[in-house]
Order: C-alpha cells, then sequence, then structure tokens
C-alpha cells in the first residue's frame, strides 16, 4: 500500500476505512427510514414529546391586602420609567 508505512499502520488505515464505510452506510440507511416514517400518512410527529389531552389549568393565589398593595407600588413605580 504505503512504501514508508508499517504493516500496522497500513493496517489501522484499512480498519478506520473499513468502520467509516459501515458508519455512512448505516447512517444513509437510518434517515432513509426516518424520512419515510415522517412521510408516511399518520406517521410519527414529534415522538419525543408527550401526549397533552388540552391546555394547563390556570394557576391562582389569593394575596393579601399588604401583597397587593406591594405589587400596586411595584407597579406604580415600574410604570413612571416608561413614556405613554
Amino acid at each position: 500500500m504505503f512504501q514508508g508505512a508499517s504493516i500496522v499502520q497500513q493496517t489501522g488505515v484499512a480498519l478506520l476505512a473499513g468502520v467509516t464505510v459501515v458508519w455512512a452506510v448505516t447512517f444513509l440507511h437510518v434517515q432513509r427510514r426516518r424520512a419515510a416514517e415522517l412521510a408516511a400518512p399518520g406517521g410519527p410527529l414529534l415522538r419525543s414529546l408527550p401526549v397533552q389531552s388540552g391546555p394547563p389549568g390556570a394557576e391562582s393565589v389569593e394575596l393579601t391586602p399588604d401583597e397587593r398593595a406591594a405589587f400596586a407600588g411595584l407597579v406604580r413605580q415600574f410604570g413612571r420609567g416608561r413614556p405613554r
């Protein structure tokens, strides 16, 4: 194969070339199979996401009068910096 390379180096190059070919063939096979699954009617779409039955429920917390006053103060404070 190569004049200046030892048999071990030549074997390593041949082995790496073989592994690269096997990887490329496997990669193309997986990609084609995935494309066929997605193109099929009723195929799996976003299989990794869980199925949701509907919108999540709204959460609410009752505030004490002091908390309401503090929140109103924050709204007023942040509202001052904006032009209307």
